[in-house]
């Protein structure tokens, strides 16, 4: 591995539940991490991880050749980068700023008009994977932006992914995400939905979902969450609050483009209704928990 003095120095931007296992590959993959977010304990874990802590937004930023952000939604975005203290006014003119949140099409476009004023480069590089693709640094990364910006990037996504593609130009990886959420959405539905017709059956479940996955129902929807549906573990490894968030985005960029979205409109009433039963805060498997309410199963 060559020595972390060639490599770019990285600020990070956003240290949750994918953030923060993330920018811990990138250490482990020798680059120098310096990171700010709101939680002490995140920093803490960084730190013990061998990176440097900012306590800014602007103090991060200020020597970084590389931005990566990972924050919930657009307007975390739009406060970070912003304003007096953000990302545009504090980073030297030629940082590369990579924005892996998931937020609007729009709001990545208008990010990267903004920035080029700065002398600034923007990808959007939203992720797909969870929480597991992020600590085993299987994720699959979908890019919007300019084909030079891209390939200097690689080699950091590479640090992060297993599947990295460039979409088109600033938004398309947006685009791409937004698709994501909404086949994955989908599929744990169809997934719940068997769950609770297997057990009313009397069928034993972990047979059944053995079989299933072996064949054309199978997914990595379905192997990833197999043990959520089988325990009714339901700790967050992507919160239902940020599936709602996501299931907005593409039906309102899907109505922007004129393209129909008939279950994928059921499905995000589906994740609004649970999300408005207090299970926000759950992991997006948890739309097990609706069906089994819709069903009248005790729950």
């Amino acid at each position: 591995m060559s020595n972390s003095a060639a490599l770019p120095s990285i600020a990070w931007i956003g240290l949750g539940i994918m953030g923060s296992p993330m920018a811990e590959n990138l250490l482990k993959a020798g680059y120098r991490v310096t990171g700010h977010t709101l939680e002490q304990g995140k920093l803490d874990r960084l730190a013990a991880a061998g990176g440097a802590v900012a306590g800014s937004v602007a103090e991060a930023v200020r020597d970084a050749d590389v931005v990566i952000t990972m924050v919930p939604a657009s307007p975390q975005v739009e406060a970070i980068a912003y304003g007096e203290h953000g990302i545009l006014e504090n980073a030297r003119p030629g940082t590369l700023v990579i924005d892996m949140s998931s937020i609007t099409p729009q709001t990545s476009v208008d990010l990267a008009r903004n920035a080029a004023r700065k002398g600034i480069r923007v990808l959007d590089a939203p992720v797909s994977g969870g929480e597991a693709g992020a600590v085993e640094a299987v994720l699959s990364i979908m890019v919007g932006g300019e084909q030079a910006d891209f390939d200097e990037a690689l080699p950091v996504l590479e640090a992060l992914g297993r599947t990295i593609v460039r979409c088109g130009p600033h938004g398309s990886g947006q685009t791409v995400k937004a698709a994501n959420q909404l086949i994955v959405a989908v599929n744990i539905q169809a997934c719940a939905e068997a769950v609770v017709f297997l057990e009313k059956s009397g069928v034993d479940l972990r047979a059944a979902l053995d079989v299933l996955g072996g064949g054309l129902a199978g997914s990595t929807v379905l192997a990833r969450k197999k043990e959520n549906f089988l325990n009714r573990d339901f700790a967050p490894g992507f919160r239902i609050d940020l599936h709602h968030k996501d299931m907005g985005i593409v039906t309102d960029a899907a109505r922007h483009v004129g393209a129909a979205l008939p279950v994928g409109a059921v499905v995000a009433q589906l994740v609004a209704s649970l999300r408005a039963q207090g299970d926000g805060g759950l992991d997006h498997s948890a739309l097990l928990r609706a069906v089994e309410r819709l069903s009248g199963t005790e729950i």
